[in-house]
């Protein structure tokens, strides 16, 4: 099943700097997370600073067990925003 999960850096408690020897690690944690197929895209979040990513997982747990690995989310310097399990679009399907 997919899940799309929005993620928001905590600027409130927290500066550039501090995210700033973070990065590398999770870079190469959401790389991991894609090569094992957790992870299917990742994007960067246009109105604030954080990302969106598209996960493969069984249930809500398991995304949230994946991204519980993510170095600034273990830091609590990310916060989960929102975990959406995603159904198939059936407009493009047969027409009956």
């Amino acid at each position: 099943m997919q899940f799309f999960a929005l993620l928001a850096r905590n600027t409130e408690k927290f500066t550039d700097a501090d995210f700033a020897p973070l990065l590398p690690g999770e870079a190469e944690q959401r790389r991991t997370l894609y090569a094992e197929g957790a992870v299917r895209q990742v994007w960067n979040r246009g109105d604030i600073p954080g990302s969106g990513m598209m996960l493969e997982a069984a249930d809500d747990a398991e995304v949230r067990g994946h991204l519980a690995t993510l170095p600034l989310v273990k830091a609590g310097m990310m916060d989960i925003a929102a975990i959406v399990p995603l159904k198939p679009y059936p407009g493009f399907g047969p027409k009956h």
